[in-house]
């Protein structure tokens, strides 16, 4: 009979073939989905060459989506997405993206089936974490990695210890998946979580939206988690039947599973959060952080790029006008949620209120283009890091919040709530 598992530790068994595993086993693991972009594929690409190996382990279970530096910022940018497309071509890859049909990776797979619940996802990318929203294990590994992946289907783990957070009582109405993990980063601290899992658990949880549940497990690795996970329930099963995806397996943790700590925290009363510079676990309630003004609003990115967050920015703008002196730049993260945002009459509510509205790309997440920071420039950001130089110069800053605290920071021109408008 095999031991009480947690979410995470029954996924890594199934897919090692072992009825059960404990934290610090290593186990050698079967990987349904390993995904690169145009920043970590190519050093991958090169890898799997020189191991002169004549084709993937399957190309249906390979994702190369080319969303760092595209539409391409310059020369190294566009040979480094021609690597991708000549070997996606070369090996017929199912899943490659690019141009048109690309959109920001994290945001792209889900919302196209290419990842289910009880999927193993390596990415090798730091927030491939991301997927842990639908029940999956799902975690960044180097380029290598990614390689040695590719040519066997295959990679390794140690089973991460987990961290159960549960989280109880009614959130208020500007808060959301973002404010619940910056709030639990700032808790754990940035190396808090090293190498564990973190399962997002409780009744706040069970009334989350996908799209919220997505922010959340994102920026599990800011806490420096191995992946952070969701048990999936009604809410996943619905967002799955609306796309066209493979049948998920929906693990769920043993109600006597054991865990390394267990973190209950209350949301009632909690503020949207602010992270200040130069890192996540620096927040504080928006209250507390009206005195920052701004240069720049960014709004989009893996962590708060989806239709929701944009829908929600674009309630609390409207009718209204982007501060003076202020770049407001909205990036939807799909061409889906652009299409959508477009239709919806949202674009026409930013572009009335002054602000840019870009393609899908990570564009200034990373510090890439389209919202490059100058010498001394504060910018607030729906994105999951504010490390230093991380949008732009070394000596500029980096401040993270929520669409909605977003949007209304940039008709304020200072970071503030939209209860201030």
């Amino acid at each position: 009979m095999s031991r009480p598992m947690n979410i995470a530790e029954k996924i890594l068994a199934a897919h090692a073939g072992l009825s059960s595993v404990e934290p610090g086993q290593l186990v050698d693991v079967s990987v349904d989905m390993a995904l690169g972009n145009d920043i970590t594929a190519p050093i991958a690409i090169k890898t799997f060459e020189k191991a002169g190996v004549k084709s993937v382990f399957d190309r249906k279970k390979i994702a190369l989506v080319a969303d760092h530096f595209t539409p391409n910022k310059d020369i190294k940018s566009a040979e480094q997405v021609r690597m991708l497309r000549e070997f996606a071509e070369k090996h017929d890859i199912l899943h490659y993206y690019e141009g048109g049909n690309c959109g920001v990776e994290h945001v792209l797979l889900p919302e196209k089936g290419i990842v289910v619940p009880g999927d193993v996802v390596i990415g090798a990318d730091s927030h491939t974490c991301t997927y842990g929203a639908l029940g999956a294990f799902a975690t960044g590994v180097g380029s290598t990695d990614l390689a040695a992946t590719m040519i066997t289907g295959r990679t390794w783990f140690r089973v991460p210890e987990s961290i159960k957070i549960v989280y109880t009582g009614s959130l208020g109405k500007w808060v959301g998946g973002k404010d619940l993990v910056l709030y639990t980063i700032g808790r754990l601290g940035v190396d808090g979580a090293l190498y564990m899992a973190l399962e997002f658990t409780g009744p706040v949880i069970d009334g989350l939206s996908m799209a919220d549940r997505f922010s959340m497990s994102n920026m599990a690795i800011e806490a420096g988690g191995k992946a952070g996970l969701v048990n999936p329930d009604d809410i996943t099963r619905q967002y799955m039947r609306e796309r066209p995806a493979r049948e998920g397996v929906y693990y769920a943790s043993d109600p006597d599973a054991r865990y390394r700590e267990v973190l209950e925290i209350d949301c009632s009363g909690l503020e949207p959060q602010i992270a200040y510079p130069h890192l996540p676990e620096n927040t504080r309630p928006v209250s507390e952080a009206t005195d920052v003004k701004l240069d720049q609003v960014v709004i989009g990115s893996c962590t708060n790029g989806r239709l929701e967050d944009i829908a929600i920015a674009a309630e609390v703008i409207k009718g209204r006008k982007v501060h003076s002196g202020l770049r407001l730049i909205v990036l939807p993260a799909t061409p889906y949620v652009w299409k959508e945002s477009m239709d919806r009459g949202y674009f026409s509510i930013f572009m009335d209120a002054g602000a840019v509205i870009g393609p899908p790309t990570c564009g200034p997440c990373l510090g890439g283009h389209m919202g490059i920071l100058a010498k001394g420039e504060k910018a607030l950001a729906t994105t999951n890091r504010n490390f230093v130089g991380r949008m732009g110069h070394q000596e500029s800053e980096v401040y993270l919040s929520n669409p909605a605290v977003a949007a209304a920071s940039a008709v304020l021109g200072r970071i503030g709530s939209p209860e201030e408008l």
